[in-house]
């Protein structure tokens, strides 16, 4: 199945080596494998196999292979070292193409700079707007679907939702259990489960570090390490509240949210401001690696409690004002804060982002719109 990075990628393997990274199961191997079909000869390296692991630590690969595809390589020690050394005694049109779950610019040891060598591409679970292009499919049925049983691909095409729950309760069992362990000890695993646990249910939500530590009862700073883990992992991403000064900005409470929406437990409100979050920040990502964009995923929010739920920023200056809300109240009003925000950034489009709406309306300064034909428009 042809993926929303698929012609990016490809271009970019022409110029420098490609960095593909994402959640666990997200589709990258399967990307990689069909990219290869693009190529004469490609040769596919995984280092969690013990006959790959040998001929990538003696380099012994064919020297006629025009793409090199190597899987889970950010486990070798000084791997940047070790790709800086392939790449630039790579023989002439040799593409090379690396793949890893965890966010391999992170959690790992300092070495020999790849700078200048790379493009970074980050692969998202499926969209309303990735979905809609690959079946036709409406935004809506799109949508629904996304909502249901979430983006990642087993889930989102398992023939019913039952299989679709299997998986994902399996999905997590393994990946604490295995990928968790790259970067912590094993006692920790326990603190780390029931962290995940706590933060299925504290979406959308400002997030007290101090708080969770107190739950946990541990300390502090474990419990931002662990978030550093989940996020490098792909489980969540953290949204920082947006401000001009951006070393204040870093110090408020971020809001946290899941890669995988159906892991999130809450009403349907909460479900689809997650939903909505997955896909800006795709959107985000998209901009970012393949469109060379400054763009950026925030929200606003006062000493005094107003808040809207998104900023999208370009140049750290807000361009959408998005307030998510699953269902409109009888007179189809805007939600108070996105008004005074709106007041307060008028060169930003601001939007009200419906689940269920019947009629979409312009009530100045605000748009009020479907969500689901709204996200079908993002860039990913």
């Amino acid at each position: 199945m042809k993926r929303y990075l698929t012609n990016a990628i490809l271009s970019d393997l022409d110029k420098k080596m490609v960095l593909l990274t994402g959640p666990r199961q997200v589709g990258k191997t399967t990307l990689a494998k069909d990219l290869m079909a693009n190529y004469r000869r490609p040769q596919y390296l995984n280092w969690d196999v013990a006959e790959d692991r040998s001929i990538l630590m003696t380099q012994s690969w064919s020297l006629r292979a025009d793409l090199l595809v190597f899987d889970e390589i950010h486990k070798m020690s000084h791997w940047k070292e070790y790709l800086k050394g392939v790449f630039d005694g790579r023989v002439d049109g040799q593409a090379t193409l690396v793949t890893g779950s965890a966010r391999m610019e992170t959690f790992r040891q300092s070495g020999e700079s790849l700078a200048g060598r790379y493009f970074l591409a980050r692969l998202h679970p499926f969209s309303v707007r990735e979905w809609v292009e690959l079946t036709d499919a409406k935004p809506e049925e799109a949508l629904d679907r996304l909502m249901e049983r979430g983006g990642l691909p087993e889930p989102f095409l398992a023939e019913d939702l039952v299989l679709a729950e299997r998986w994902r309760q399996q999905y997590f069992t393994d990946l604490v259990r295995e990928d968790v362990l790259e970067f912590s000890r094993i006692q920790e695993i326990k603190a780390m489960r029931l962290l995940v646990e706590l933060l299925r249910k504290r979406v959308g939500s400002p997030l007290s570090i101090a708080s969770l530590a107190r739950g946990l009862q541990i300390a502090p700073n474990t419990v931002a390490r662990y978030l550093d883990i989940l996020e490098a992992l792909y489980v969540i991403f953290l949204v920082r509240p947006f401000h001009r000064n951006i070393a204040r900005a870093i110090l408020k409470e971020p809001k946290v949210y899941f890669f995988d929406t159906a892991y999130v437990i809450g009403d349907e409100g909460v479900k689809w401001e997650n939903a909505c979050a997955a896909m800006l920040l795709k959107h985000v990502h998209f901009e970012q690696d393949i469109l060379g964009k400054s763009t950026s995923l925030h929200y606003l929010r006062t000493k005094e409690g107003a808040e809207v739920d998104f900023v999208l920023c370009e140049n750290d200056a807000p361009v959408r004002l998005i307030e998510c809300k699953h269902a409109n109240n009888h007179n189809n009003h805007p939600a108070p804060s996105l008004i005074k925000f709106a007041k307060l950034f008028p060169e930003a489009e601001s939007i009200q982002l419906v689940r269920e709406l019947r009629q979409e309306e312009y009530r100045r300064p605000v748009s009020i719109v479907k969500g689901a034909e709204w996200l079908a428009e993002l860039s990913a």
